[in-house]
């Protein structure tokens, strides 16, 4: 929940520029020339990590460089997706030690990454394996026939492939539909049947006919496991969601189960559920653990085999203590030490390198109890972290003079540890689509009395602006005023809004005492609530001199670009990521919608925000940005009392009423507008290779690779991360 993604879209809507948070979690840049795709991108990270939208832009020919180093960014476009590449500046500065424990922490990330995979879908890694089993031979096809059906067909099949390899399964990585390939079964069987069957999952005693009668619904039939994450209101949540995070479980009895657990007057609740699946065993519910000896063991052993390598080359105590109670609780399952080490984790502040490993975000889960595998490996990027600690430093300030309520407050902010970081590689849930924000841990009640780490992942936002294709600002802004200070100032305005949304935002406010945590009350809303309430918090005060005597931006104007782009994006710019007719259901684009329609309506009679009409175009323009604001303090204040008091009946209604449905004429222009732009709305990584030098059976060094191919990348990782059975 305290994640901020980005989508290329977004960062097109702002003259440069979610995940996410994108939001989101589950998202800001360290670059330095602003660019309008940056300063949308940002905004969107902010919501998988939090904030405006997740949308990729495809950028014209002479932007996909680095013209400096001469570096490719831009990889290659299908579908409604982008594979971009990212570097790792300032690795060689790095230690040999460092660099070796970087090494070690990049292993142990990899070797868990088919764990997202099987979570998303019980069915995921067959279909993977069975795909990859007859890649080869499909390029063959392609290759060495000049038959041109069947060369369309072995294409359209490739597509297929590198969208599951994109989503880590066969659903949607944002939208979470299922997707189907644009072959025909008949190849599909044609082909499988043309290959060694040793190659192919069988089960055991299976023939090729009967795998194929198996696999083949599985993967054509759009109707069947159709959504991996459910969120319609009235619905059973659960019993509709093609997840792997529960088995013939229905809602009810899952929040029976987990109601008979918790107590709401705890002061340190457990996150129960957070590494398990929740299944029934002859008519009793009960929990299939996560560990090492567990489900999933085969490849947590081999995390946490290089985790405890890790161990011996840590760079402070601190870090050391931290690595081993994560290996403790991969040893274990046990989520009292994964709390243990959540506090060893915070409390780590000088070590340079750094990761986050873990079963951490729950957006996948309608409920919010299971999290997903994640890892992201970095390291500090001490130059590009002086803007983001200059706001850390003051989150007392920004405390005391929120717009909240006075019995909302936290009376002592403590141990908000802010920095700009140097991705090194990510997987599981943040890879290829990533965040480009984070802000952890998740449980309120360590935030509270320990503190938090919120990053900036700095050379994955300036990686996302290398590739900026532009146009998307053209189209979408009102005026060339408008225009023009996006151009100016929307890379720094979505910088500062996933630096404000990361570590003030989601460190703000306390819950009142014998009130349950958000998963608990606000149940299928709260995620978006949570990431609303943070985006709000950015966005009051981007519009605050406080901001100028910080030094941090030079004038208001910053904030007026980063409002201009929010309203944009949050009424038009992120329905491009969504079919027309359908309505919104993923948690951060139901956030900014809330948050953007809500002050949209509010400010009509004062026309804050106006519709305007020219050529048979739609524009919204921000009229008076103080009074915005003044608006965004009042959302802000009822976000953070319905979340302290466990207001379900007023989150609901938020959501319900702003949130969810959308304007199908709107809709219907948004996308006609945004096809003439050839921008692919979504984008990912391929990820950096780290090669160890060693002497002696000693590494002595680590270099940095960068591979270019993503379906190389993808195939290579199957062959040496292989952990897990086709179904655990």
């Amino acid at each position: 929940m305290k994640r901020t993604s980005i989508s290329v879209a977004a960062l097109l809507l702002a003259a440069q520029l979610g995940g996410g948070c994108a939001s989101t979690t589950a998202t800001t840049s360290a670059s330095t020339a602003p660019t309008q795709a940056v300063a949308d991108l940002t905004k969107a990270s902010v919501a998988q990590l939090g904030n405006p939208a997740t949308i990729a832009a495809a950028p014209s020919e002479a932007t996909t460089n680095n013209p400096a180093a001469g570096f490719q960014v831009v990889s290659e476009q299908f579908a409604d997706l982008r594979l971009l590449r990212y570097q790792v500046p300032g690795f060689e500065e790095l230690t040999p030690q460092q660099k070796e424990l970087l090494y070690y922490l990049y292993e142990a990330a990899l070797c868990g990454r088919e764990i997202s995979y099987d979570q998303n879908f019980k069915h995921n890694l067959r279909v993977r394996r069975t795909l990859e089993a007859v890649w080869n031979a499909n390029q063959e096809r392609i290759t060495n026939t000049s038959n041109t059906g069947n060369v369309d067909q072995a294409n359209k099949l490739n597509i297929y492939t590198k969208r599951v390899w994109f989503s880590n399964g066969i659903h949607h990585h944002y939208s979470t539909k299922k997707f189907v390939p644009e072959c025909s079964p008949a190849y599909f069987a044609e082909l499988v049947k043309s290959v060694d069957a040793g190659t192919l999952p069988l089960e055991k005693g299976e023939t090729v006919d009967q795998f194929l009668a198996t696999i083949t619904p599985i993967i054509f039939d759009a109707n069947l496991y159709a959504k991996r994450v459910n969120q319609v209101a009235g619905q059973d949540l659960l019993t509709t969601s093609a997840n792997n995070f529960y088995e013939g479980v229905t809602q009810k009895e899952a929040e029976a189960f987990y109601a008979k657990k918790t107590d709401k007057k705890e002061q340190r609740p457990i996150s129960y559920g957070l590494n398990s699946k929740l299944v029934k065993d002859k008519g009793r519910v009960m929990e299939r653990t996560w560990k090492v000896g567990g489900m999933y063991g085969e490849a947590l052993t081999q995390v946490v085999y290089w985790l405890g390598k890790a161990v011996d080359v840590a760079e402070t105590p601190e870090q050391k203590l931290a690595l081993q109670r994560l290996v403790k609780f991969y040893t274990t399952g046990d989520l009292k030490t994964w709390d243990d080490y959540n506090i060893a984790w915070v409390r780590d502040t000088k070590s340079r390198t750094d990761v986050v490993n873990g079963f951490i975000e729950v957006y996948g889960d309608p409920l919010g109890y299971r999290a997903s595998y994640e890892s992201v490996v970095s390291f500090k990027d001490l130059e590009a972290t002086k803007r983001i600690k200059a706001i850390g430093d003051q989150a007392q300030w920004f405390e005391d003079n929120s717009p909240i309520l006075p019995q909302h407050k936290k009376k002592n902010v403590v141990g908000i540890t802010a920095k700009v970081i140097t991705t090194v590689v990510e997987s599981g849930d943040a890879a290829p689509a990533t965040p480009i924000g984070i802000n952890l841990p998740n449980a309120n009640w360590i935030r509270k009395e320990h503190g938090s780490k919120s990053v900036n992942l700095g050379n994955i936002v300036d990686a996302y602006s290398m590739a900026d294709a532009g146009g998307s600002l053209d189209e979408f802004a009102y005026n060339d005023e408008e225009k023009q200070r996006a151009r100016q100032f929307a890379g720094l305005a979505g910088k500062l809004h996933t630096d404000m949304h990361e570590v003030i935002g989601h460190a703000s406010g306390q819950i009142n005492t014998g009130v349950g945590t958000p998963k608990e009350t606000l149940k299928s809303y709260a995620s978006a609530i949570e990431e609303g309430r943070a985006d709000l918090v950015a966005l009051y005060y981007l519009m605050d001199d406080k901001l100028v005597q910080l030094g941090v931006v030079p004038s208001l104007e910053v904030g007026k670009a980063e409002y201009d782009n929010y309203i944009r994006n949050g009424l038009m710019g992120q329905l491009v990521r969504l079919p027309l007719g359908e309505t919104v259901e993923e948690a951060h684009m139901r956030n900014r919608q809330m948050v953007a329609k809500w002050a949209y309506e509010k400010g009509k009679k004062d026309n804050v925000i106006e519709k305007v009409t020219r050529d048979g175009k739609t524009y919204f323009k921000v009229n008076d940005y103080q009074k915005l604001r003044g608006l965004f303090g009042q959302l802000l204040r009822e976000l953070q009392r319905l979340t302290s008091e466990g207001d379900y009946a007023a989150a609901k209604n938020l959501i319900e009423t702003y949130g969810v449905k959308v304007d199908p004429a709107l809709h219907k222009e948004v996308l006609a507008r945004y096809a003439k732009l050839n921008i692919a709305p979504y984008a990912g990584f391929i990820q950096p290779r780290l090669v160890p030098v060693e002497v002696g059976g000693k590494i002595v060094d680590v270099k940095v690779e960068y591979p270019s191919d993503f379906a190389q990348q993808m195939l290579d990782y199957s062959r040496k991360y292989k952990f897990l059975p086709n179904y655990n």
